[in-house]
């Protein structure tokens, strides 16, 4: 599948900052299943700065805007030619060992709620199953609902709750994946369409899990699937904040409001 992405953010500020200094993690790898055709990212008044790729195998880059600035922009533009490995990383460069991401953080702290939703891994010998049970147990108990939490939601809150959006299903999966001892990342990307074809948010997030055998495995339990042709993989973290595709700061007292559009059309062959 051929798919196109055009993703525009956008900073504007109620009175002037002095500088801004952002990292991006906005450029997918190639690996099987994934190749990137062309990709371009332009920053507003934006100048370049040094990049590298980390252990996890996503490409870093810094960029800064001199001021004083009221506004910017941070566009996307690129396509990438995917394939069906049925949610299987394959032939992604990464240093990390899987253990690493045993690790909790802030936003998947275990309560008795997530202990509880976990036991749906309890009685299988087999890793990929118990990972699919636990994909299947965090869909069944968070609703897909756009609005209803925040960015700082934690996976209790939003297991509490009973609905939130992917970041929230990535969020408990990831909570409960590890409290099975199952190595788990938080993985954002771009989706083209949900599983039956709709329109759906295009900028997502999923979960990976290691699965001995066959490496990180992607689950997807907004849409209870695995990663298929219709996915493009960004970057990975130990949550939502460790994987944002930008992360900055803005020197000066202004205010930031932010406004983000993604469009992921499929593309002429």
């Amino acid at each position: 599948m051929r798919l196109t992405v055009d993703h525009v953010t956008r900073y504007t500020y109620d009175q002037p900052v002095r500088g801004v200094v952002q990292s991006h993690r906005l450029t997918p790898s190639s690996f099987e299943g994934q190749t990137v055709l062309d990709w371009r990212i332009d920053v507003s008044d934006g100048l370049a700065g040094g990049q590298f790729r980390c252990g996890a195998g996503d490409r870093i880059q810094s960029w800064s805007v001199q001021g004083p600035v009221t506004e910017i922009t941070v566009r996307v533009r690129g396509t990438v030619e995917t394939t069906d490995t049925a949610g299987v990383l394959k032939g992604h460069r990464e240093t990390v060992k899987p253990a690493l991401y045993l690790r909790d953080t802030p936003a998947t702290q275990m309560d008795g709620a997530l202990e509880t939703l976990s036991a749906a891994a309890e009685g299988s010998a087999n890793p990929l199953e118990a990972a699919h049970r636990l994909a299947a147990a965090v869909a069944d108990a968070i609703a897909y609902r756009p609005g209803t939490t925040a960015a700082h939601t934690t996976a209790a809150e939003a297991l509490a709750l009973g609905e939130g959006v992917c970041q929230d299903h990535a969020h408990v999966l990831i909570a409960i994946a590890r409290h099975r001892e199952i190595p788990a990342r938080y993985v954002a990307g771009y989706l083209f369409a949900d599983a039956e074809g709709r329109a759906h948010e295009a900028a997502h997030a999923w979960a990976e899990l290691w699965v001995p055998g066959l490496g990180w495995v992607g689950f997807d339990p907004a849409n209870r699937c695995c990663p298929d042709a219709r996915y493009i993989r960004l970057g990975s973290g130990f949550d939502a904040q460790d994987a944002a595709p930008i992360k900055g700061i803005a020197r000066g007292p202004g205010q930031e409001k932010l406004d983000v559009t993604v469009a992921v059309l499929a593309a002429q062959q």
